[in-house]
């Protein structure tokens, strides 16, 4: 038997059974009481997430696998008395760090939220008398009033209610507000459905009453939901766990290759131990990507600084990565596809369909016939639907600062009112034209509404509510202004519409009124609601965002599966889902109760095919999301309400809507969207794979650069050192953490290919370096940079007189081939750079100068280039020396027949694949 929360509890008993229990009355409790269950049962707040502490969030920028590798590196540097390199290493490794701390502590500084859903103060009864205290110090037992606008402070079992309707979409993900009443009813299938308690996090938004304090804090629904998002601990992100598994790959190949150039530089060169030690050493820096972290996290960053301008806020680096990998969105319907703003769109009487356009609330848009042309003051059908919806309307009136007109109340009476000023009415002037003089307010089994209006020679009687309710009420019908019987046909081509409607996901609202001459006193609800006339359905929907379209196309092309999870009817799911093209048109629709049923291998077979899931609780989506996971997806997970907050901690990356979202939903979320954008989501799953991408090419760029920095050694050591080193070790490192640094840098601004989103999701088991990167950086790009160094090396010597077996081991000529060497390297690697900055696309395409912070690192290494060759006490650092006009007419020669080359292969592959 499933065990009940202290609120349900309390909705199954009645009011004093309630107040009993709390030892409580309707005139509340006393201070002194209330200040002893504040010691027993803690403020009325909701705990924050658990943070780390600031100095470990500071210290693991420091300790991670390539950082205490490069740490390692540095001070074995300073112990064999290279204290140069052993600096620059550390240099590398603190600026990381410092930097990333930086993008982290701003990120977090800029999303964290003080959790405001909850309200400052509340009119509760202490004392007996009422009193405005802070919300914080409301305890169980408290007795509080409720209006219009007020915010629910705390989970409440009501004592008395008028025409009270709350809005419940941040709990619940229901658009429509809830009708509460002291009655108990509850929907099975339905979780916070009980129409005597009020909840949380909630919000009034019609009506008033008067309600008994059941949970605070922790204790209720909101803090219920917030709890489980606490449970839940991030695993570690794809991204980390790819460049930890790299890191050790890459570790393992440095550490071999240094031992094997160890051993051979004694055993076969005969080293002295000290200096075959920094021989090897060189060759493990050299193969270590020690830019890795740095352009990893300049590559987030400024994917977090493009998502910002983007209106995405990420709050932590990897996120955005992690996003690019995502290949399930798990989407909520209300606030997040929808705008949460009723709209009618629709009129339909049994002569006439009319169009009503624009969205939201304000009154923007017109009134149309299907057939023919409106004429408002002819056309007195429409005249009475625009006056009902006026009239009987329990939304408020009212006027700004600035003296603009807006309308207060629930979404639909908003929606009805918007509706009538589309068709040129004046809201005032038709309220003050028609005073009310009586009300018999919306109930949950009437489940409509009437009024009467007064004028000076009749009574108008005014209806609206469910079709199933009112229109047996109605007696007769007016078509163009006359007033005839209602037959049995026309009720049936009615309800025909209604359920039409309704299958599209559409709401609609029976309308009907009766004139009554003036009469003394007051009408019985029975002779009110008695001998209606059917006027007409007001239909209306909860619009779809207009970007949402194109943002579903987009996902859709870049084989990204769309799962909607809402609170809301599974109806309205199915036709919102099908509209803006998540799903076909015949989806499977699985409510909470259903989905309850469903062992964990029928919901994967269910998640497999295209469905939706509606009426669900925040346990339900969480199971969703973990099941997901379990067949190896990458989930979003996006939502604005407390009922998101599980869903969104417990996905690989959580999104929340950062206008009409909750804190709780913002606290528990990798990335919030600051205008509550869907389509801002697509743009980020771009920058994802951008940076994932970029990562991939500052790999091929910075492996290449191995083969021509190995090959020189390679000659060495098997020539058992009849070769002389082509390549000092500090001329190595100055290649890997000099000329290479900022370009390879400024891979990681590269912006996305434009091909990039219609590919599908990188798989869980995809590396960073796979086997066609290792080829292309070791068999091509560092084949044919090898292949010219060591040409380079050649032609100096033989320019100077000299062949293989009498190669320069020391001197001007050795200087000069070593020299030529370094630059000859240099110059590939700006080939390189640029050839790296597309997969197969052509660079051009892209704008050769598009990036202009790779030409700068061009420059710069040019320049550190020429620095090193020229002034004389780096030439004596680094054993260079000058070179002519001639040689650098070579040099700079390098760099165009290795572009158009790698130009030409990815010609041919673009028209492989074009043919496959």
């Amino acid at each position: 038997m499933k065990t009940l929360t202290i609120s349900q509890q309390a909705a199954k008993e009645d009011v004093e059974t309630v107040l009993e229990k709390f030892n409580s009355s309707e005139a509340g409790l006393t201070n002194l009481e209330a200040q002893k269950r504040l010691k027993q049962n803690g403020p009325n707040t909701i705990q924050k997430i658990k943070r780390k502490p600031e100095w470990q969030v500071f210290l693991g920028n420091f300790v991670s696998l390539m950082a205490i590798l490069l740490w390692i590196s540095g001070l074995i540097a300073l112990l064999t008395n290279t204290i140069e390199l052993g600096i620059a290493i550390w240099c590398v490794n603190l600026i990381n760090g410092l930097f990333s701390y930086y993008q982290q502590h701003e990120a977090q500084k800029a999303t964290d939220s003080m959790l405001k859903m909850l309200p400052s103060y509340t009119s509760v009864y202490r004392d007996q008398r009422l009193q405005r205290l802070e919300t914080t110090q409301l305890v169980p037992g408290d007795v509080f009033m409720i209006n219009a606008g007020d915010a629910i402070p705390a989970d409440a079992r009501l004592i008395n209610s008028s025409s009270l309707q709350v809005d419940e979409s941040a709990l619940t993900g229901e658009s429509i507000p809830a009708n509460k009443t002291v009655n108990y009813q509850s929907d099975e299938s339905d979780t916070l459905s009980e129409t005597d308690l009020v909840y949380a996090g909630t919000a009034a938004v019609n009506g008033s009453g008067m309600a008994i304090i059941i949970a605070t804090g922790m204790q209720t629904e909101f803090g219920r939901i917030a709890q489980l998002t606490h449970q839940e601990t991030k695993a570690i992100s794809p991204l980390q766990q790819e460049l930890d598994r790299l890191t050790k790959q890459l570790s393992i190949i440095a550490f071999t290759i240094g031992l094997i150039f160890f051993a051979a530089s004694i055993f076969w060169v005969h080293y002295p131990p000290a200096q075959a030690f920094i021989f090897a050493l060189g060759m493990i820096v050299a193969f270590i990507p020690e830019g890795l972290l740095p352009t990893v996290t300049l590559s987030l960053a400024q994917g977090v600084r493009r998502m910002a301008q983007k209106h995405a806020l990420v709050k932590e680096l990897n996120s955005i990565e992690t996003l690019g990998e995502a290949s399930v969105i798990c989407s909520d319907k209300t606030g997040t596809l929808t705008q949460n703003q009723m709209t009618i769109n629709h009129f339909w009487t049994l002569k006439q369909e009319y169009d009503v356009s624009g969205l939201g609330y304000q009154p923007t848009g017109k009134i149309t016939m299907r057939q023919g042309s409106i004429d408002l003051q002819n056309d007195p059908d429409l005249q009475a639907i625009l006056r009902l919806l006026v009239l009987n309307n329990a939304a408020r009136i009212q006027s700004d600062e600035n003296g603009v007109t807006q309308i207060v109340g629930t979404p639909t009476e908003r929606a009805l009112m918007v509706a009538a000023q589309k068709g040129g009415l004046d809201l005032k002037q038709l309220q003050a034209a028609y005073p009310k003089i009586q009300e018999f307010p919306f109930d949950s089994n009437r489940k409509r509404m009437a009024t009467i209006q007064h004028t000076a020679t009749k009574q108008l009687v005014l209806v609206k509510g469910a079709l199933s309710t009112t229109l047996p009420l109605c007696t007769r019908q007016q078509q163009a202004g006359q007033i005839q019987s209602l037959t049995a046909t026309d009720c049936q081509k009615i309800k025909q519409a209604d359920a039409k409607y309704a299958a599209a996901g559409l709401r609609s609202l029976c309308l009907a009124y009766k004139e009554l001459p003036i009469m003394q006193g007051q009408l019985t609800q029975a002779a009110a609601e008695s001998d209606l006339i059917f006027l007409g359905l007001a239909v209306m929907l909860d619009p779809p965002r207009p970007e949402v379209y194109a943002a579903v196309r987009k996902c859709h092309a870049a084989a990204i599966k769309i799962i909607m999870v809402t609170g809301d009817s599974p109806l309205t799911a199915k036709a919102v889902a099908t509209k803006i093209g998540i799903t076909g048109a015949n989806p499977r629709v699985i409510t909470g109760t259903e989905l309850e049923k469903l062992s964990d291998e029928q919901l994967k077979s269910a998640l497999a095919n295209e469905v939706i899931f509606a009426r669900v609780a925040p346990e339900h989506k969480y199971r969703i999301v973990s099941t997901l996971q379990t067949c190896g997806e990458v989930v979003a997970s996006t939502g604005d309400g407390v009922n998101d907050a599980p869903a969104l901690k417990k996905a690989d990356i959580g999104i929340a809507m950062g206008q009409l979202g909750t804190d709780v939903a913002k606290d528990a979320a990798d990335m919030i969207l600051t205008d509550d954008n869907f389509a801002s989501i697509v743009a980020a799953i771009e920058e994802g794979r951008a940076v994932y991408s970029n990562i991939q090419k500052f790999l091929l760029y910075i492996l290449n650069s191995n083969v021509p920095e190995a090959i020189p050694s390679a000659l060495f050591l098997f020539s058992g050192g009849l070769i002389p080193l082509p390549l000092t070790v500090m001329q190595i490192l100055t290649v890997d953490l000099g000329t290479d640094m900022l370009p390879a840098l400024a891979l990681g601004s590269e912006k996305a290919e434009p091909n990039i989103m219609q590919q599908p999701p990188r798989s869980r088991q995809a590396h960073l370096l796979k086997k066609s990167l290792l080829w292309k950086a070791f068999g091509w790009y560092g084949l044919l940079a090898g292949l010219i160094s060591t040409l380079a090396y050649w032609y100096t010597n033989s320019t100077y007189g000299r062949s293989w077996h009498n190669l320069a081991a020391s001197g001007s000529i050795y200087l000069q081939a070593t020299t030529m060497t370094l630059a000859a390297i240099v110059f590939c690697q700006i080939a390189a750079v640029l050839n790296c900055r597309t997969e197969r696309v052509s660079v051009l395409k892209i704008g050769l100068f598009s990036n202009r912070q790779l030409w700068l690192g061009i420059v710069f290494e040019i320049c550190l280039l020429s620095l090193l060759i020229y002034v004389p006490l780096l030439q004596s650092a680094f054993n260079t020396t000058a070179i002519g006009l001639r040689e650098w007419i070579i040099l700079i020669a390098i760099p165009l027949p290795l572009f158009l080359l790698e130009e030409l292969r990815k010609l041919m592959l673009r028209h492989w694949q074009k043919s496959k």
